[in-house]
């Protein structure tokens, strides 16, 4: 088995700039095993309780969606954060071509990465995430998938773009900044197991110096259906290779600990969002021929870089 990442497929450094300045993920499914980590067809239902809180994750006869169709999820939400911080409207409908999409997540240029691409759409849509809510004596009990719609776009006969209507569930995480910036080496990295143990080091330890957590507790937060044995074996293994971004992971006595290779790139408090432009700014700012949204847009991106 190859322990490594995989190689940088696609020169990205002129290309992520003009996409998005980061990667993103949202910071509930980071915390909850909501994916699969199966490469084969996962048809269990994966029910998960807390505080009072019960949360079902049903597959569709296709079966759960994987951690590796989450990327998908992550390319939206980090195009939509960075229109949000670019003051610019967003919307939980997207429309984004497949070659972005696929040079943007490290994948081959290729049909085969079409036709996963169409089928991890098909797996998002398909699962389905119930859950209850009780507050002031009412117990509500809802049901959403993944994602509300997908749509593929095909001119002569070739697939040019696609578009994705994203859930309340995920839509709300962008509009409450519930994400997370993750490392672009992610989607360098080949197994389900590492990305999952990424997103939770990401999650837990975060800026932290470090973050413990013992071997069985660490397998039911994974999500992983592996016996302790290959877990332990593969833990083992990376702790070897030192491979997973960010963060060192070393382990005694079944007891994993993950710790920062560098001090943070950016600690800085996040950005507040802008107070509404005024209709009185706006008059004193226009210039000759300006609408009044293009004066409302430019004083917005001139505030963002202030």
């Amino acid at each position: 088995m190859n322990y490594s990442l995989l190689p940088n497929r696609h020169n990205q450094d002129f290309f992520i700039c003009d996409v998005f300045d980061s990667f993103k993920d949202d910071i509930a499914s980071m915390e909850h095993p909501v994916f699969s980590l199966s490469k084969t067809p996962d048809h269990r239902m994966l029910v998960y309780e807390r505080d009072g809180i019960t949360i079902k994750i049903k597959p569709s006869y296709t079966g759960l969606a994987t951690i590796f169709d989450k990327d998908i999820l992550l390319y939206l939400a980090s195009a939509l954060m960075n229109r949000k911080n670019n003051g610019s409207p967003i919307s939980k409908t997207m429309r984004f071509t497949t070659y972005d999409y696929i040079v943007s997540t490290n994948k081959a240029l290729g049909g085969v990465q079409y036709k996963q691409l169409q089928e991890g759409l098909a797996r998002l849509n398909g699962t389905l995430i119930q859950t209850n809510i009780k507050t002031n004596g009412k117990e509500i009990t809802k049901e959403f998938g993944l994602i509300d719609s997908w749509e593929i776009i095909k001119e002569d006969g070739k697939l040019t773009s696609l578009e994705v209507t994203l859930s309340d569930w995920f839509y709300n995480s962008i509009l409450g900044n519930a994400v997370l910036t993750i490392d672009k080496d992610y989607f360098r990295l080949r197994k389900p197991t590492e990305r999952r143990l990424y997103e939770l080091a990401r999650k837990h330890c975060g800026n932290q110096t470090a973050w413990k957590i013992k071997l069985d507790n660490l397998k039911e937060k994974l999500g992983t259906t592996s016996e302790m044995k290959l877990l332990r074996f593969n833990i083992k293994k990376i702790t070897e290779t030192n491979h997973l971004p960010e963060y060192n992971v070393s382990m005694e006595d079944d007891v994993v600990m993950f710790t920062r290779k560098e001090p943070p790139k950016d600690n800085k408090a996040p950005t507040p969002l802008a107070k509404a432009i005024t209709k009185k700014e706006i008059e004193k700012a226009a210039r000759p021929g300006e609408t009044y949204e293009q004066v409302a847009d430019r004083l917005k991106k001139l505030r963002a870089n202030l």
